[in-house]
């Protein structure tokens, strides 16, 4: 197999967070002037798009990146307390011992991030990890970061749970897994048209020991 640049996002993807984030935001629904989800409402916002949500949901699209902040500040507490999803730990083990270089590029912080690396013996596998405010811009973030390390695209694969990341990955032209194990069902990521919709981790060490990527 030809190694690779493998770009994951975090919350959804590699740490298992939707049910503490929910709650997060609902404590801070009053604050910041939305409505507040159910368990119910929940299930039913896991099939919109990330731009349907924030829409549906009543907030000011310009309070989104200070509810971030609070979001990654109110996180920090409880960072430690987050799962890996089954299977993840040993997916990406074996993707780094295969030789691929491992990124995150997520809007949680590098503190919060990091710590839960470090809290699951994993934070040595990991060649780069970006943090900033990327709602809806992780594309240009995947574009610098590519630029910067001097990355061809054909070597870079990005992996992630919801549909903004299909889409910044389709924008920076490099190939889109999504998983379907986090926020997003599996039903609105395959709208997306991603280039592999995954329902294990270790369906990733499969694609890339089978160089399905070089079929592309």
């Amino acid at each position: 197999m030809n190694p690779k640049v493998i770009i994951f996002d975090f919350d959804g993807t590699i740490a298992d967070s939707l049910g503490v984030l929910v709650d997060i935001s609902n404590r801070l629904a009053v604050q910041f002037g939305y409505k507040q989800t159910s368990l119910a409402e929940l299930a039913q916002i896991q099939n919109l798009t990330s731009r349907e949500i924030i829409k549906q949901s009543g907030i000011s699209i310009f309070k989104v990146p200070f509810l971030v902040k609070k979001v990654k500040a109110e996180l920090s507490s409880e960072i430690e307390t987050l799962d890996l999803f089954p299977g993840m730990k040993e997916a990406l083990i074996e993707l780094h011992r295969l030789g691929n270089k491992l990124v995150i590029i997520s809007s949680n912080s590098k503190s919060n991030i990091v710590a839960f690396l470090e809290h699951n013996n994993l934070a040595d596998i990991f060649y780069y990890i970006y943090s900033g405010s990327t709602i809806f811009g992780k594309d240009k973030v995947i574009n610098r970061f590519l630029k910067q390390e001097n990355i061809d695209i054909t070597d870079a694969i990005y992996v992630g749970d919801e549909t903004r990341d299909i889409e910044s990955a389709k924008k920076s032209n490099v190939m889109a897994i999504a998983v379907s194990w986090g926020f997003n069902t599996k039903q609105v990521l395959a709208k997306q048209n991603p280039d592999f919709l995954i329902e294990e981790p270790s369906e990733l060490v499969d694609i890339l020991k089978q160089n399905k990527v070089s079929a592309r």
